[in-house]
């Protein structure tokens, strides 16, 4: 197994990730590591990238480079964007760590960082046309795409520190600082001429630890029971609250705000006004956060390099099969069984009236519902539902990875617990609930249809008639373990469809 390693070397941090590549265009990482380096800082007044910043960076790229020796790694890709982009002394930033680190540095060029950030972006939200805004320490980038196509990029040079630094004089009042920089944002907003082309229905994305702390304390505000970042979204009006608040705060004030990192609690009001300048210049109704942005963009350049092409067609697919790639999912059964939920939920429409919504909750509950054997056979569905919750999927709502954790929880026996959908009441209407206890029937059958893993149950048919529903079963020889298996399942299909089963 190959193993590579990104760095990304921004104004503020260095970030190290450790990547498996997997057999067939799959990727996983297996460490990260990050420091906070202010590369950028006190640079504005020279351009120099100063000593003391130096050695603090070459330290944690020493210690990175430890991390990629120990754990064998094969290549390393270290990448350095605005701070050492517009360092006059550059080279010499540059060569002094290839000797102490051995590590060579590629700076990207403002269009060679868009292209990462949106290809880290597409290939990991099902989001066909959006306004991705990455802001890092140094810059802030704007990056739209429709229909899944980069159309325009614009690079700001300004970012959280410059911004900052800019104005840390400007007042001792943190809410009139705040002001000062909406209206300088909004006024090179203005000056960017494609910003008017961008269509009403387009989605706001945000990338970059600006962001990330943002939706961290949203969700620790609200209590959020799903503690995943890629995807969380932040109506207008949360967003407008949480920065009317944090606008006022004097610096210490700021660093007790739980879910913000230390390191960037000094830096974070200006983020917030950033976005502000942004989201009043549009009036997007909500904020979707990415957790994939430039590294994850040359993850996916060099594990799928089909996607400098264009970007994959079905995310979630590509995410899914990752999975099961990496959980050593026997695939065969597993496509076969959601084959056959799919004809179940067709034929069984007449009865669960659920809408087309909940397929790619099946379809999820279906290709990783053995994924928990990985952990151990026995109650292997119970680690199964815990691996789906904790999987970060790509191209999913998280709602729909609850569900589909629940569903692949009961397909062997019935093993939702009550007691644990609780944790998710907020996130669930009683329509999901009822929808998850259908969706688990339909996915116990069809895993029973292939009980011994032979695909000898091709095709169904299903016939209500009066109290009963008819499964006719087309066979390539002889199912009489699959018919048994699935007719263990008849007292809960009763229960949920208000039917007796019966199999032919």
């Amino acid at each position: 197994m190959e193993k590579i390693a990104v760095i990304d070397l921004g104004s503020n941090s260095a970030r190290l990730v450790l990547v498996n590549i997997l057999e067939g265009g799959y990727f996983v990482v297996f460490d990260e590591l990050k420091e906070t380096v202010r590369l950028g800082q006190d640079m504005d007044w020279d351009g120099i990238i100063k000593p003391q910043r130096i050695a603090q960076t070459i330290k944690t790229l020493s210690m990175f480079r430890r991390l990629c020796d120990a754990n064998h790694v094969d290549k390393i890709f270290a990448y350095a964007t605005a701070a050492v982009r517009r360092a006059k002394n550059q080279k010499s930033f540059l060569d002094e760590v290839a000797m102490t680190c051995g590590i060579k540095i590629k700076v990207l060029t403002v269009e060679e960082q868009a292209l990462l950030v949106y290809q880290g972006v597409i290939n990991s939200m099902d989001i066909p046309k959006g306004l991705i805004m990455e802001m890092g320490g140094g810059s802030t980038n704007l990056i739209y795409y429709n229909r899944r196509n980069l159309i325009h990029y614009e690079t700001l040079p300004f970012g959280t520190i410059t911004l900052t630094e800019l104005f840390k004089n400007y007042s001792n009042e943190p809410e009139v600082r705040a002001a000062k920089i909406e209206e300088f944002i909004g006024e090179q907003l203005e000056k960017i001429t494609w910003l008017d082309s961008i269509e009403p229905d387009t989605s706001f994305v945000g990338v970059g630890g600006a962001f990330r702390n943002l939706g961290r304390i949203s969700r620790m505000v609200k209590k959020y029971p799903f503690n995943m970042t890629h995807g969380y979204e932040i109506p207008l009006q949360e967003f407008e609250s949480i920065y009317s608040t944090i606008k006022k705060l004097d610096l210490d004030s700021t660093m007790k705000i739980k879910g913000l990192s230390s390191g960037r609690a000094d830096i974070f009001p200006s983020s917030l006004a950033v976005i502000k300048a942004v989201v009043s210049r549009f009036n997007f109704p909500k904020i979707t956060i990415s957790g994939c942005g430039l590294r994850e963009g040359a993850m996916f350049r060099y594990a799928v390099p089909g996607v400098n092409e264009r970007p994959l067609t079905d995310v979630l697919g590509h995410s899914l099969h990752t999975q099961m790639k990496y959980y050593d999912v026997n695939v065969n059964h597993a496509e076969h069984v959601y084959n056959l939920c799919i004809q179940l939920f067709k034929q069984l429409k007449v009865l669960h009236k659920m809408p087309r919504m909940y397929v790619r909750v099946l379809k999820i509950a279906a290709l990783m519902h053995d994924t928990g054997m990985r952990i151990k056979y026995y109650h292997h569905e119970q680690h199964s539902c815990y691996i789906i919750l904790n999987s970060n999927l790509y191209g999913v709502p998280h709602k729909d990875l609850v569900l589909a954790a629940f569903v692949a929880a009961g397909h062997r026996k019935n093993e939702i617990v009550k007691e644990d959908i609780l944790k998710y009441k907020d996130m669930l209407t009683p329509e999901d609930v009822d929808a998850m206890r259908k969706l688990s029937v339909i996915l116990r059958i069809a895993e029973s249809f292939d009980r011994s893993q032979s695909g000898v149950i091709t095709g169904i048919t299903c016939d209500v008639l009066g109290d009963s529903v008819i499964v006719k079963t087309e066979t390539e020889g002889d199912c009489s373990l699959e018919v048994k298996d699935a007719l263990s399942v008849a007292q809960e299909f009763k229960a949920a469809y208000g039917k007796n089963l019966e199999i032919l």
